[in-house]
């Protein structure tokens, strides 16, 4: 499995949804909202990616990324760094390929996520106080023991993998889609959606959405410096200080546009997510319906899909955000 820094291909990405389909129920629901339309004066359907096995889009990454691996990386395994749902998929992947997963979090780490990559086989090391950290011990561990690192976002098996949603959409579920609004961490869900429509040809703008308290990429994206910027958001799906270049590039070259949005508008959306739709996403899953009701009035007449990109949030968290 090749490692080069190089986007990947619309024809890459129609294997990867050969392959996963395999795997998982695709596509996922795309179900139109009566009640967002309402809200944001627009025809708004919602990208229902927590509708898969880990709760979350990356399993898409993570079945296609261990599909491509030979007999050796099965057999050292497979090591990454991850808030929860990117480890998820790494972990869901190696079990379909019989390999080995351990994932470093950090110490704070959703315990649900932690439970759901110890469900699905894989091994959890906790360090540090935030992901940042965790990306140089998980790359030293793998290095000291000869297994695979897999770098969570600048790696563009992963990125082909993620994409397959946007293919669904674009293609075949809403091909007169005008705008879709998706959120961002470290890029690899944008970056997709950005390859898949340019790939296509197809007309619709691509927005990201990332929260104001970890803007690393919306920084880098407007000023092209990989500069490290504060990692405080409570959107741990969403959360990283650094910026990774593969995804930067393909993001600077085509995205429209990179919204940021406070951590309070993002418990908003997930409220709004709840009332208007009955569907539960955690911050990172609504941080595009956070970013739609900020820019409601350029979304006016459209016809609009906002990625609700994963649902990983434990019941403590939902019994907080969810009070007024």
């Amino acid at each position: 499995m090749s490692n080069e820094l190089i986007p990947p291909t619309l024809a890459e990405i129609r294997r990867a949804h050969e392959i996963i389909k395999q795997e998982i129920a695709l596509p996922t629901p795309l179900i139109h909202s009566p009640g967002l339309s309402e809200l944001l004066n627009a025809h708004v359907s919602l990208k229902l990616e927590a509708a898969t096995p880990t709760s979350a889009f990356k399993v898409r990454g993570g079945i296609y990324l261990a599909s491509l691996l030979d007999d050796q990386a099965r057999e050292r395994g497979l090591v990454t760094a991850s808030t929860g749902n990117h480890g998820q998929s790494i972990a869901y992947g190696a079990a379909l390929a019989s390999a080995s997963a351990t994932v470093f979090m950090p110490l704070g780490a959703n315990p649900d996520k932690i439970a759901a990559i110890e469900r699905f086989g894989g091994r959890v090391e906790l360090v540090g106080e935030r992901v940042d950290e965790c990306f140089l011990a998980a790359a030293e561990y793998a290095h000291e023991r000869g297994a695979l690192y897999v770098e969570p976002v600048n790696q563009p098996t992963l990125i082909a993998g993620v994409a397959t949603a946007a293919l669904e959409v674009l293609e075949t579920q809403q091909p007169d889609t005008d705008l879709v609004v998706v959120p961002l961490g470290g890029g690899t869900g944008a970056s997709g959606w950005v390859t898949v429509r340019d790939g296509l040809g197809h007309p619709a703008e691509v927005w990201a959405a990332q929260s104001s308290l970890s803007p690393a990429v919306h920084d880098a994206w407007r000023s092209g410096e990989m500069e490290p910027r504060p990692n405080r958001t409570l959107a741990e799906g969403i959360a990283t200080g650094v910026v990774f270049d593969l995804p930067l590039g393909i993001l600077r070259a085509s995205l429209n546009d990179l919204i940021l949005v406070n951590d309070a508008q993002i418990v908003d959306a997930i409220r709004l997510l709840w009332d208007l739709q009955h569907v539960m996403a955690e911050p990172a899953g609504a941080v595009g319906v956070a970013a739609a009701e900020q820019e409601r009035a350029r979304l006016a007449g459209k016809r609009v899909v906002i990625v609700v990109s994963g649902a990983n949030a434990t019941r403590q968290q939902l019994l907080e955000w969810l009070q007024d």
